[in-house]
């Protein structure tokens, strides 16, 4: 994770914590997680401030929370007290147990990465995956080059193929979306994935 950005979610994490409930419920992509997602044990990793894994729960899934912020993991426990919450970081994404999960949530993660790091971190997602296991991931769209919110947040411009070529190699794409999100009404891609059975 990139440091000014870690610096900024645990300095002002309430504020983002906040900022992320106000916001309309991202109905758009709980659509697709109920459409795509098995039961079964699930992580959503870079869960901020809760929300995400909480609709998880509340839907049946066996989700817990991973985040590198622990001023946000702070500020999830203290919501959802009922859920694990535990920090790991992207993109080594040491903790949380390979092979162990039926579904993996990254939303809106990966673009606070450099570059040169995302297949990296792609590939650490995957490996979370038990056979038969779906991914769901996807990132702010960041035309021409690479910038920083007035918070020192990083949104990184990358090709797009960093995120397939390493999903491809042992997944099967079931869904591909370039879209205006629900909730933040920022440009994101979405891609899901399943692992394959050997």
């Amino acid at each position: 994770m990139d440091s000014e950005t870690l610096a900024a979610y645990n300095t002002q994490a309430g504020s983002y914590a906040r900022e992320w409930l106000e916001q309309d419920a991202p109905s758009d992509m709980y659509a697709l997680l109920g459409r795509y997602f098995a039961p079964g044990l699930t992580a959503d990793i870079g869960c901020g401030a809760g929300r995400d894994t909480a609709w998880l729960a509340e839907n049946g899934f066996q989700a817990i929370g991973v985040d590198a912020s622990e001023g946000l993991l702070d500020e999830a426990r203290a919501a959802y007290p009922a859920i694990s919450f535990q920090q790991g970081t992207l993109p080594e994404l040491d903790g949380p147990e390979r092979g162990a999960y039926q579904n993996v949530l990254c939303e809106t993660v990966i673009m606070h990465l450099e570059p040169a790091r995302i297949s990296e971190a792609m590939a650490s997602l995957i490996a979370l995956l038990r056979p038969g296991g779906t991914l769901y991931v996807s990132w702010r769209v960041t035309e021409h080059e690479s910038l920083r919110d007035k918070a020192g947040r990083l949104y990184s411009s990358f090709d797009r193929q960093l995120v397939i070529l390493p999903a491809s190699e042992q997944c099967d794409v079931l869904f591909e979306q370039d879209v205006i999100s629900a909730s933040s009404m920022k440009r994101i891609a979405r891609l899901i994935v399943r692992k394959r059975k050997a």
